[in-house]
């Protein structure tokens, strides 16, 4: 079974059964060495800068993500 197969069927889930699926694999990064967070924060860098590479996602400046930001603070 790959992740996009298990990702489908738990979207089918009540949210009652997801909010607990949610919470016990939040829980379970608990025990990740410092190591391994790191590993997986440069596994999602690499995956984001390929996606920006192949020209999958929009980039946002700075600024207007700051101007954003502080629309949603007032």
């Amino acid at each position: 079974m790959n992740i996009e197969t298990i990702r489908h069927e738990a979207l089918a889930l009540a949210p009652q059964e997801r909010a607990q699926l949610a919470e016990q694999l939040l829980s379970s990064l608990d025990t990740l060495t410092e190591a391994e967070i790191e590993q997986l924060w440069f596994q999602e860098a690499a995956r984001r800068a390929d996606e920006i590479d192949k020209g999958l996602v929009q980039l946002v400046p700075a600024d207007v993500v700051h101007q954003e930001a502080l629309a949603l603070l007032k």
